[in-house]
């Protein structure tokens, strides 16, 4: 391997890079790795305190990319889409606040980019096409699952997000991706990122982060109420099918369904 070449591992605040940057440091100390984490000034607070249990693990710092506030973070990018929120459909966010900022860190340089793709997925989240960029799948090739991501967590000091609390992924907080019920946690946990993500929607013009509904008509009470038993029965039907519970399954409740749905940079 060339002295040149630089190894990157990006960390999102998710369980699968987290456990990738506890893997890598345990099984490969002789990787002098950069982490970097793309932080879009939206993420949730508890993402911050897991980046920070991640670091004291690691022993050395992860790179924030667009950590000035004054470099183009989401408002920025937001002003420029005219409004225009992402979407399923228009994933701007991911572009502009996640893969254009990592291209532009490791410019030309020969990079072994470290993707926490599992064993068990059918996907290979590579990021970029850059060709000086080789992805590096060190789950795929040991063979690690879910089971084992959370095992490696739980015997680390740095454990699992308190995100896994209430919602599936990392991410902005107001990530269209989230189901209804993770829009109920956001509302009940974080009130303030509830009220900020209104601030963004326009129903009038169509630009909501709901498809067919406002944040405000989320809110209402009667809504809530809707959204939670709706949330009941689908894990009373979930743990009637469901086989003796994992380790996994035991940490993050009901909530894995959706889970690999999203951008992978986003939620790795």
């Amino acid at each position: 391997m060339s002295d040149s070449m630089r190894h990157v591992l990006l960390v999102s605040g998710g369980k699968d890079s987290t456990a990738l940057a506890i893997y890598m440091k345990e099984h490969h100390p002789e990787i002098e790795m950069e982490y970097l984490f793309c932080d879009t000034h939206k993420e949730l607070p508890e993402t911050y305190e897991y980046l920070s249990r991640l670091e004291a693990f690691l022993g050395k710092p992860i790179t924030r990319l667009l950590e000035d506030e004054q470099e183009r973070g989401f408002d920025y990018w937001l002003d420029m889409y005219r409004g225009y929120l992402p979407s399923p459909n228009m994933r701007w966010c991911t572009r502009q606040l996640k893969i254009e900022p990592f291209e532009k860190y490791i410019g030309t340089d020969p990079v072994h980019l470290y993707i926490a793709i599992r064993a068990d997925e059918h996907r290979d989240g590579h990021i970029t096409s850059k060709p000086n960029v080789t992805p590096v799948y060190p789950f795929k090739e040991a063979g690690i699952t879910r089971e084992d991501v959370f095992r490696l967590l739980e015997d680390s000091s740095v454990g699992i997000p308190k995100y896994y609390e209430w919602r599936s992924r990392s991410g902005c907080t107001f990530c269209f991706f989230q189901r209804g019920i993770e829009w109920v946690g956001l509302l009940e946990r974080h009130p303030d990122k509830f009220e900020e993500a209104m601030t963004y929607e326009k129903p009038e013009e169509g630009y909501t982060w709901r498809e067919g509904e406002s944040l405000a008509e989320l809110a209402r009470p009667e809504r809530i109420a809707q959204i939670k038993a709706e949330e009941e029965k689908r894990q009373k039907r979930a743990a009637a099918r469901r086989r003796p519970r994992t380790l996994a399954e035991a940490f993050t409740g009901e909530m894995d369904a959706e889970e690999e749905v999203g951008c992978s940079i986003c939620h790795l």
